[in-house]
């Protein structure tokens, strides 16, 4: 069986996750979102709320998974016995970052690094410009899933 991990923050899950997610599934006969713990950050969404908006986004994908994990990603990866990690590409900048990192994960074990370039028309999203969007009350509407609802206090 190839299995992928998608690792990330996801906050939130935005379109251009969802891209990525939606084309690396047809890639792998599972594809587990592996959301990420880490305790020096600051979310503007809880953990299971993140998980929430990935689960109900794609309730109807068999071949996909969420789980929660903390520490290296390879380790996880060996965990759930994936042999892939799925990485999204918007620009120069990210494949910079993403290849050191996809070098020293092969270092550290196995696990091959999977890249799929974003579409062109979401290839401007992120977690942060959504994010800065939610906090200034803008319509984010347009950068996420429908399952991505912020509750306004």
């Amino acid at each position: 069986m190839k299995r992928a991990i998608f690792p990330g923050s996801f906050d939130p899950i935005t379109l251009g996750h969802f891209d990525i997610i939606e084309r690396g599934v047809t890639l792998f006969d599972e594809l587990i979102i592996a959301i990420g713990i880490n305790a020096d950050k600051q979310y503007m969404f809880p953990l299971e709320k993140r998980k929430q908006f990935i689960e109900e986004a794609f309730k109807n994908e068999p071949k996909i998974r969420v789980l929660t994990y903390e520490g290296l990603t390879v380790n996880f990866c060996k965990e759930v016995d994936a042999q892939f990690i799925l990485r999204g590409l918007r620009n120069p900048a990210d494949f910079e970052f993403e290849k050191a990192i996809a070098h020293t994960n092969r270092k550290l074990s196995e696990i091959e690094t999977v890249f799929l370039l974003t579409s062109s028309g979401k290839s401007y999203i992120s977690s942060s410009i959504v994010r800065d969007v939610i906090r200034n009350n803008g319509d984010y509407t347009g950068l996420v899933p429908d399952s991505v609802r912020v509750e306004k206090e």
